[in-house]
């Protein structure tokens, strides 16, 4: 490829998966030990959290037997739940990106991805059901809680679904199309904000006043820090172009 250069300060991302060699063999991605390390401690926090959040639930319905219910209590605690159900969500999601599952057992697939938001149905509407058919509470309780408590559920729903799950035929793939425009090494750059890796470090897009840092390191570091999935559409055409290789249409 073409000698690239830039201006702007690079950092190489750390950890056993920065290794990069030029190669042409097809491998199918397999997360380090390192990263799967940390996927595991990622995980054990987060289930720590949703116990928490299901806790904190139970409490809360306990308060609901009470003849007298403490409205501000159960706001305060529906909160408290909340916040422990999104920490559980945005750790387990990342330890996915880290340790991602296979797409060819799909329970096991949707199950390790879409935890955060079974998790957060329960942590939140068996609360909603008992809220507004508790004979305790007055209408106005009912109406001011309750909306309360749906908004926590939907807002824990949102932060729970992964929407772009990662697999490991996908990292394999991306892998596999950087390594073909790449002289067969697994090797790319990203910024802070970007939402593109990129097979140059001056590329335009990454080479403004704005830019202060480019981050290094593979395709699989990328997604798994800053949750980055395509490849830039101006550096593969260069890569392409450089290779004599038609456009892909």
């Amino acid at each position: 490829m073409a000698e690239k250069k830039t201006t702007k300060k690079i950092t190489r991302v750390g950890g056993d998966g920065t290794t990069v060699s030029a190669t042409s063999e097809k491998k199918t991605f397999v997360a380090s030990d390192e990263s799967k390390s940390k996927a595991k401690t990622l995980r054990l926090i987060a289930i720590a959290s949703w116990l928490i959040a299901i806790g904190i639930e139970v409490v809360a319905i306990l308060q609901l037997r009470k003849p007298e219910v403490n409205t501000t209590l159960l706001i305060i605690l529906i909160a408290g739940a909340l916040i422990f159900a999104v920490i559980g969500s945005l750790l387990w999601k990342k330890a996915n990106r880290l340790d991602p599952a296979s797409e060819k057992d799909k329970v096991k697939f949707f199950i390790q991805n879409q935890l955060g938001l079974i998790m957060s149905i329960i942590a939140f509407l068996p609360l909603v059901i008992l809220i507004f058919t508790n004979k305790n509470m007055s209408g106005k309780q009912k109406g001011l809680i309750g909306t309360i408590a749906i908004a926590a559920l939907v807002i824990a729903g949102i932060f729970g679904i992964d929407f772009n799950p990662p697999s490991i035929e996908q990292y394999t793939e991306q892998t596999e199309e950087v390594k073909a425009l790449n002289d067969g090494v697994n090797h790319v750059y990203w910024t802070k904000s970007g939402k593109s890796y990129h097979l140059y470090p001056d590329c335009s897009y990454i080479n403004t006043d704005r830019t202060t840092e480019i981050f290094e390191g593979t395709v699989a570091q990328a997604r798994e820090l800053k949750n980055i999935t395509d490849l830039c559409d101006r550096c593969e055409k260069r890569a392409r172009k450089e290779k004599g290789l038609e456009e892909k249409e």
